[in-house]
């Protein structure tokens, strides 16, 4: 089983280089557990107190129940992916099976930041890419899938992802084995790492 886990700022392209990477090996090999699956239930919260929020930070994610989920998925076991709504702060009472497969791809943009979860990392892979860049994608998202308005996303940037980016993600990119700059634009950077994903699977 190769475990490879990808970070980067909120709005670098992770996804997107996710979704490059499972398009380029072999089908149903791939299983991907997201870290915003595992925010903490926050659904009791007032609405005031939902605002306040800093989901860029590493306290905001149950890291034991990813890390617990991550062992159960490398002795071959079945877990139950909690599923997270930004729009109600809290779990659904449903669950998200996920199988244990030959590939597994943890992405976030704070797995970096505890210990336990990065050493269960075969590869570590950093998606970069502008401030600027970020900002755009960000407030596209949140327009959309959060229902911000264009002032709340960017008061909600100013007061928590600039400050938390730099405290808490930017400077795991030292950890990273693998940097991908301008994210899921760098087409050679993901066929490289495409490449180095089969290479290992046929080992």
């Amino acid at each position: 089983m190769l475990i490879i886990g990808i970070a980067g700022g909120s709005g670098s392209g992770k996804t997107t280089v996710v979704n490059k990477i499972i398009k380029s090996l072999p089908k149903n090999s791939v299983s991907v557990i997201s870290q915003d699956s595992y925010y903490k239930d926050n659904g009791h919260l007032s609405q005031e107190e939902k605002q306040k929020i800093n989901f860029d930070h590493p306290d905001s994610i149950e890291f034991e129940l990813l890390n617990k989920h991550i062992e159960q998925l490398i002795k071959g076991q079945l877990i139950q992916k909690p599923i997270y709504s930004y729009l109600t702060c809290a779990r659904a009472k449903e669950t998200e099976p996920v199988e244990p497969k030959k590939v597994i791809i943890v992405e976030g943009i704070l797995i970096f930041t505890n210990a336990k979860l990065r050493d269960k990392f075969s590869i570590k892979v950093f998606v970069d890419a502008d401030t600027d860049d970020r900002l755009i994608r960000i407030i596209r998202r949140d327009l959309i899938e959060r229902g911000r308005s264009v002032q709340g996303v960017l008061d909600h940037y100013d007061t928590f992802v600039k400050p938390m980016h730099l405290q808490f993600i930017e400077p795991t990119k030292r950890y990273a084995d693998i940097i991908v700059p301008q994210g899921g634009t760098n087409h050679i950077a993901i066929d490289i790492l495409s490449s180095k994903i089969k290479m290992k699977l046929g080992e």
